[in-house]
């Protein structure tokens, strides 16, 4: 059921990206909300999990999977629609893939990336990349920021003035906020992505108690 809730929400992103492209004012506006409830249901998917007693190490990775595809293609289309700089996909992708390809070190080792089996090795890298508020924060700004940038590509059509995303972006306040969650979210993303290579140099240095070949 939770895996299916993740493969929900991948078909979900990418009807949203065909409607920001296609879309008028109107429907781009919608599509703001339609962002948000792809980000609500991340955590859907997992309390489901849980209270299904169905975890398992498949799920959790297809669940940070799922996360990584929704943040990669998101930053790439505004990226290309050019309401970001195109360096931060590329550092958004470039982190991805590293902290992913270490992580899988841990994970032969029967640990996870977030819960009590983490590959952290202090509690402050841990609180940073593991805890629930950290992780909740990231999401928050990721979430707000990307529907910040769906509803900007509304208000750059020329139709949208007289329409409520035209008053909401015409607020000073309002876009003030938008682009502080864009721009926290760019630096959690470096800021939760430096302690995992930094406590994975651990599993890279090599076991004195192995065998020489």
């Amino acid at each position: 059921m939770a895996n299916a809730i993740t493969v929900g929400r991948l078909i979900l992103l990418f009807v949203v990206v065909g409607l920001i492209y296609q879309g008028s004012v109107p429907v781009i506006g919608a599509s703001m909300f339609l962002i948000a409830f792809v980000f609500a249901s991340d955590g859907f998917d997992g309390w489901i999990a849980r209270r299904r007693k169905s975890t398992s190490a498949f799920g959790a990775v297809f669940d940070i999977a799922g996360d990584r595809i929704v943040e990669n293609v998101l930053w790439v289309v505004f990226a290309h629609l050019r309401l970001v700089p195109v360096w931060i996909p590329l550092l958004v992708l470039t982190r991805g893939f590293v902290v992913d390809g270490l992580r899988s070190l841990s994970y032969a080792e029967g640990m996870t990336a977030f819960g009590d089996q983490n590959m952290m090795r202090s509690p402050l890298t841990r609180w940073l990349t593991a805890g629930r508020f950290m992780r909740a924060v990231f999401g928050y700004a990721k979430a707000g920021g990307f529907v910040f940038l769906t509803g900007l590509e509304a208000y750059r059509h020329r139709d949208a003035d007289g329409t409520w995303v035209g008053g909401l972006y015409d607020a000073d306040g309002y876009r003030f906020l938008g682009w502080a969650l864009v721009w926290t979210a760019v630096a959690l993303t470096i800021v939760r992505g430096v302690p995992v290579v930094y406590d994975a140099m651990a599993h890279l240095r090599p076991n004195p108690a192995a065998p020489k070949r």
